[in-house]
């Protein structure tokens, strides 16, 4: 851990906890909600999800960095790269071993150097076991990351912090509408925080997409589409009411297929008037098992989410689709009488399996089905 940016740091838990290991970074201290993942793998797509922005990720797998980060690119106006958005989201990085040299034929450069390069410190030499087991016994909650030199009282009061609840949409959403070309499905993405593989999967399955930050005129958006993707994003849904206001009045008036992902499952939920809840530690990482209640077929999947949708009292014309195998909790919904469906895992892994990537073929379908039938609106 040498170098003139490392020094003593700690990670403040606000139930004052303190876990004490080397602060690499610019000597700011940073705050936001402490998270863990289980994932071994892929920490450049985990730290590029939108999902996690404004969170302090503590990575469970104890060696981290060892195969770098793979340089951005684009061909043919799309994204082509495990990275999953232009930055790094979360507010730092808290590791057990961080690798001092990495190895990949991909690889551009160090993780260390990246993070450095986004302003996103990390504390390193950290039990994160122990710390994991604490976050799983006491719930998720707000934590600091500073240099060992700063006063915790200076730290709790100056720290770099994300505002949570509606500025983080806005923060993460792009900042006008984008189309890919790709094919001729018509694809309306609402984004609120998409990772870039979520446009990968319906690009490579003949399909242009219409990418919209999710606070423009979607009714209008829709009126040209063939097919509605509600993306994954950070927060509470709850504190998305408008942008619920919109779903419900594009289920009132659009009949095509609308596929919700992560948050846009939550989105979807309380638009059909379920409750959001939050969830003790939420699911993050790329092993997480659901069952299709349908049919009993299992999988593993990725996922990334604090917040759950209450099941318990569904709709008449609507059924749970997928559920949680560790805890229960609700993992996809779907509507009897149209192609109307939600998963709160993400079927395009990135990182993690690929499992449900069939979810992708069959939307697809039905939006060309919408396609040959003529426009749904």
């Amino acid at each position: 851990m040498d170098g003139a940016d490392a020094e003593p740091g700690y990670l403040l838990l606000d139930d004052g906890a303190e876990y004490h290991g080397t602060y690499i970074g610019e000597s700011t201290a940073v705050g936001g909600e402490v998270v863990f993942t289980t994932a071994m793998a892929g920490y450049p797509e985990t730290l590029t999800d939108p999902s996690y922005a404004g969170q302090l990720l503590v990575c469970t797998y104890p060696l981290i960095g060892n195969y770098g980060v793979p340089e951005w690119t684009m061909l043919e106006d799309r994204p082509r790269s495990p990275l999953q958005s232009e930055r790094v989201q979360v507010q730092g990085l808290i590791v057990q071993s961080l690798a001092r040299f990495h190895s990949h034929h991909r690889a551009l450069t160090s993780l260390r150097g990246w993070l450095a390069s986004h302003r996103v410190p990390i504390l390193a030499g950290v039990d994160t076991r122990a710390l994991t087991m604490r976050l799983r016994e006491r719930g998720t909650m707000l934590g600091w990351l500073a240099p060992a030199r700063m006063a915790i009282d200076a730290v709790r009061r100056d720290s770099r912090r994300v505002d949570m609840r509606k500025q983080v949409f806005i923060d993460v959403a792009p900042s006008a509408t984008r189309t890919y070309a790709g094919g001729a499905n018509r694809v309306l993405l609402i984004d609120v925080g998409a990772k870039h593989g979520i446009v990968e999967c319906l690009l490579r399955r003949d399909s242009t997409v219409i990418r919209a930050p999710w606070h423009v005129d979607l009714l209008a958006l829709a009126k040209s589409a063939d097919g509605i993707v509600i993306g994954n994003g950070p927060g509470d849904p709850a504190d998305l009411s408008e942008l619920v206001a919109t779903l419900q009045a594009i289920l009132a008036t659009f009949r095509g297929p609308v596929f919700g992902v992560c948050l846009g499952h939550q989105l979807l939920a309380r638009a059909l008037g379920l409750s959001t809840y939050k969830l003790r530690y939420g699911h993050r990482g790329v092993n997480q098992p659901v069952r299709n209640v349908s049919n009993g077929a299992c999988f593993v999947t990725s996922q990334n989410h604090g917040y759950a949708v209450d099941d318990r009292h569904l709709p008449a014309d609507c059924t749970k689709w997928f559920e949680n195998l560790n805890d229960g909790t609700s993992e996809g919904l779907r509507l009897l009488s149209r192609p109307v469906y939600s998963v709160q895992f993400h079927p395009e892994g990135m990182p993690g399996p690929r499992d449900t990537e069939f979810l992708f073929d069959e939307f697809v379908r039905d939006v060309a089905a919408v396609r040959v039938a003529g426009r749904a609106t």
